[in-house]
């Protein structure tokens, strides 16, 4: 039988992995079976990742070029050559799932890297997804593909959905300890997904279809989102009524039940919260419903770049100063504290922003030395050293995001102007404005 075959190859290590996505997702995963035991084969579109990787170098900064160099010790390679698939036996697509310019959801990479897999397909293989997306799509994206080569889901082939859940430099959760949802297309499905992941993963959590395990992770996110954008709301208000909200917080965060402390911030960055709410928003017009609770935290969450600019545009007017022209230094471009990972970071909507406006505008970021080509945004610049020389020539600092290598204590001596968006400073001072 063509399952108890591939299930008996996986739990000895005969199978081969493959990881088709080989960035903050994908490449932890190839070291985690590389580090088990497994032969890995890491596919990605990008060149020049996959000749780094060959290398030994690291692209993503809390991964170690040393750990990479390990992984090839292993036996495994990384290519841009997919006919390699007819090779492998287990398929993990970790691809990106973003929005397009409509804030609707943009499954190219999914189904375009599902399209270059189906000539190689062959019995015995499985296809796990673990990109974010709305429940329907294994079934009505990755289905018909995998059936279109005449094998039968189910019992020559496998179709499962895991989402991702890594939390990019986070040190107290590792791809190995954190939970793992499987959801299989039929319960064969379902019985493979779980054999390829509790090898490498402490506990599975197995839900009863694929649309299941699709809509937990739209859960986890959207519950993160509502609650941002409740707090960011929270922050506008206690704004005007000359409340810290992040005092407030504090206080709060004191009850030993029934409250969960969220940060406001000036948006929403990272991989999945930003964009998952709309994925589900999106799906549900399908059904004639509308979410609405859903779409208005992503409202507010959107509209906090324009909110920061305008606390900023206020400040500069209280000192007869006019954002157009006025040198500005956005402290923190990567998406959360003490990480390399760009992607949806509200710095770069800040930094957009402020151009359209006349400012002259920098970036300071230890962990990002030159500002990456990105798919919707482009500035040629490169980090500025903070120091008190560079920091007391700008008219204002923006902590976009609270980096623990910045000096904040230097900051406040030598800055004409700080907005400060992550509570960084608990103290009133002249020259400091909360956003």
């Amino acid at each position: 039988m063509i399952k108890t075959k591939l299930i008996e190859r996986i739990n000895n290590k005969s199978s081969i992995i493959g990881v088709l996505g080989l960035g903050y997702v994908g490449l932890p995963l190839v070291m985690r079976y590389a580090e088990i035991g497994y032969k890995v084969v890491g596919i990605d579109i990008d060149q020049k990742k996959v000749d780094m990787l060959n290398q030994g170098i690291s692209y993503i900064e809390h991964i170690a070029s040393e750990n990479i160099r390990s992984t090839l010790d292993t036996g495994f390679k990384a290519t841009t050559d997919f006919s390699c698939i007819s090779e492998i036996d287990v398929l993990i697509l970790c691809v990106p799932t973003p929005l397009n310019k409509y804030r609707e959801p943009d499954l190219s990479y999914v189904t375009d890297t599902t399209d270059a897999i189906i000539p190689y397909l062959r019995e015995g293989h499985v296809l796990s997804l673990e990109s974010t997306t709305y429940p329907g799509t294994t079934e009505e994206e990755l289905l018909p593909r995998m059936e279109s080569s005449g094998l039968t889901v189910g019992t020559e082939v496998f179709l499962v959905y895991s989402p991702e859940r890594e939390d990019p430099g986070n040190p107290d959760y590792t791809t190995s300890t954190i939970p793992k949802v499987v959801g299989g297309h039929t319960a064969a499905c379902t019985k493979v997904g779980k054999a390829i992941y509790q090898q490498a993963i402490d506990e599975i959590i197995v839900v009863s279809s694929t649309k299941t395990a699709e809509m937990t992770k739209l859960l986890e996110n959207i519950h993160r989102a509502v609650n941002i954008g409740l707090v960011n709301e929270m922050k506008i208000v206690a704004d005007r009524m000359g409340i810290d909200i992040h005092e407030v917080i504090r206080a709060a965060a004191t009850k030993p039940f029934g409250f969960t402390a969220y940060y406001p911030g000036p948006g929403l960055g990272g991989h999945c919260i930003p964009i998952d709410p709309f994925y589900l928003t999106w799906k549900a017009r399908e059904y004639d419903l509308n979410t609405r609770f859903i779409e208005l935290a992503g409202e507010v969450n959107t509209n906090m770049p324009r909110w920061v600019i305008s606390k900023m545009m206020d400040a500069l007017n209280d000192r007869e100063k006019s954002l157009k022209g006025a040198k500005v230094l956005v402290l923190g471009i990567a998406y959360k504290k003490d990480v390399d990972d760009m992607r949806e970071s509200p710095s770069v909507e800040l930094m957009e922003l402020l151009e359209e406006k006349g400012a002259l505008v920098e970036y300071s970021d230890p962990h990002v030395a030159v500002f990456p080509k990105m798919r919707e945004h482009s500035f040629d610049l490169s980090s500025v050293d903070p120091t008190p020389e560079n920091i007391a020539q700008y008219d204002v600092l923006l902590i976009a995001t609270n980096h623990t290598a910045f000096d904040y204590e230097m900051f406040q001596e030598q800055a004409q102007l700080i907005i400060d968006t992550r509570g960084v400073y608990s103290q009133v001072a002249e020259n400091i404005i909360k956003a």
